[in-house]
């Protein structure tokens, strides 16, 4: 029954919904991705990308990194290893297509998780796709929130959470010889440390821990392409003509490139899942639109550039060979390519990146898993207590067991859940539509630092609340905005 469900999700379903909507959003908003790319460095080198609130709400900077650390795990290593397996080199280019369009449905997710964000009664912030469908969609749609949120836990509070720790546990024992339990022990007490703090302790490891993971691994593959610099042209050659099945089959040809390039593309960067609404709902910025462009930066870093460092990796290694390739598994085949470039330590290294990732990851997925759990119960600590235990078990459990099923299940799960939120993108895309004009008129009205006015926007039902700007914020801009009722008229 699984695997019925995941050939009609991912081989019918999503292929057209999420390349559609990807498409949609570029082509109405036009390119959004492309138009404030620039941008997306500008704002990250202002003070306000590093500004945090009195409440002490996540700076955009670091709500940019904790996404960063979710979309950034075994997707990178192991997911393009598989992709590359059953998908030949052509999977690689539909996984970068994925990306370039789940930008522009980044965008428009994590400015609708900005503004329908929530004020809670300690001043912090709660949102993402739950929030923005039941405020946004109505009271009709509240069924649809928690449809969400049961699949946003179920998916990464526990599914993907064991299946980072069996991926860390695998690679460990493979290249150090370390055995699952222990591995399993000692990724349990080191997360539960962590989780305990909350959000702002995560998000503090992030801060760390992303730009090291990150980095280290583009190193070691600007590395590889240095000593490979003569053989890029033929491999992105390769990757084109596998991609339109110019390229003899490999696999199951063109078929399985496309089917694969989206699958692995989603999985990695879960642009159109809502997971990094969750997190980008949380930034103190002035514009909803700001972290909209700074997290459609995120799913670049994971996508066009991570993915591809595997990729590169792997296709430009001796030990790539079609005919053979299919004998090993995801993270072997990384490790084996690697080492094959640099030698026997290149396998540790994998290791070591896996780590990282998927413990950033483990980190995000958690935080992913609250949230779900405070939109159906606010702050309730008893309650958060009890998930941090059941996540700490639940990493043991995963880095021991054999996980196929649970493989099947998430991928299930996510399927859904990328469906029920794309669904409601779509439903609420002229709002998000007309958030994007209200901040390209400031732009072009001379305004480097647009503001968001909520009163422009109360037939939205926007928290007002939530949009209490400080008062050095609510004079960033270089000329007087315009009045409340013009802008509402305009719209």
């Amino acid at each position: 029954m699984l695997d019925l469900l995941n050939d009609l999700l991912w081989g019918k379903v999503l292929i057209t919904v999420l390349l559609g909507i990807g498409i949609w959003f570029t082509l109405a908003s036009r390119f959004v991705q492309f138009r404030y790319f620039g941008r997306m460095f500008r704002i990250l080198s202002t003070k306000h990308a590093f500004k945090r609130d009195q409440h002490g709400h996540l700076s955009s900077f670091q709500a940019l990194l904790l996404s960063v650390a979710g979309r950034v795990g075994g997707g990178n290593i192991a997911g393009v290893a598989i992709a590359i397996t059953l998908g030949g080199p052509g999977a690689i280019f539909w996984m970068w297509m994925v990306g370039l369009m789940g930008m522009a449905t980044s965008y428009f997710e994590c400015t609708l998780a900005q503004a329908y964000k929530q004020a809670e009664p300690d001043g912090t912030y709660r949102g993402g796709p739950a929030y923005y469908i039941a405020r946004g969609l109505g009271g009709n749609w509240k069924w649809l929130a928690t449809l969400y949120s049961v699949l946003l836990l179920v998916t990464f509070g526990f599914g993907f959470t064991a299946l980072q720790s069996y991926s860390i546990a695998t690679s460990f024992e493979d290249a150090f010889g370390i055995s699952v339990y222990y591995t399993g022990i000692a990724l349990a007490l080191i997360v539960g440390l962590i989780i305990f703090g909350g959000v702002k302790r995560i998000a503090k490891v992030a801060e760390v821990l992303v730009p090291v993971m990150a980095l280290g691994y583009l190193a070691i593959a600007l590395v590889v392409l240095g000593l490979n610099i003569s053989q890029l042209p033929d491999v992105f050659m390769l990757i084109v003509r596998s991609a339109f099945g110019i390229e003899p089959a490999i696999g199951g040809g063109i078929g399985a490139a496309i089917l694969m390039g989206v699958k692995r593309g989603l999985f990695s960067n879960e642009a159109g899942l809502g997971s990094a609404p969750n997190v980008a709902a949380v930034a103190y910025v002035p514009h909803p639109a700001n972290q909209g462009i700074v997290q459609s930066f995120s799913v670049f870093i994971d996508t066009l550039i991570l993915c591809s460092c595997t990729a590169f990796i792997i296709l430009l290694s001796g030990i790539y060979d079609p005919a053979t390739i299919g004998n090993m598994g995801g993270v072997a085949l990384t490790q084996t390519a690697l080492a094959d470039h640099v030698g026997e330590w290149g396998r540790l290294y994998v290791s070591i990146a896996l780590l990282l990732f998927g413990f950033s990851t483990i980190l995000y997925n958690y935080y992913l898993g609250e949230n779900s759990l405070n939109f159906f119960k606010e702050e309730n600590q008893t309650l958060f207590n009890s998930f941090r235990v059941a996540i700490i078990c639940l990493v043991c459990w995963g880095a021991i067991m054999d996980l196929g099923t649970v493989f099947a299940f998430a991928d299930v799960t996510m399927g859904l859940l990328a469906l029920a939120n794309l669904a409601a993108l779509a439903l609420l895309f002229k709002p998000g539509l007309r958030i994007m004009k209200d901040y390209d008129r400031q732009l072009q009205s001379g305004i480097e630092t647009p503001v968001f006015d909520a009163a422009a926007f109360s037939d939205l039902n926007i928290d007002p609340d939530a949009w209490q700007l400080e008062p050095e914020d609510q004079t960033i801009q270089l000329s007087e905005p315009r009045p409340a009722s013009l802008v509402t008229a305009e719209n």
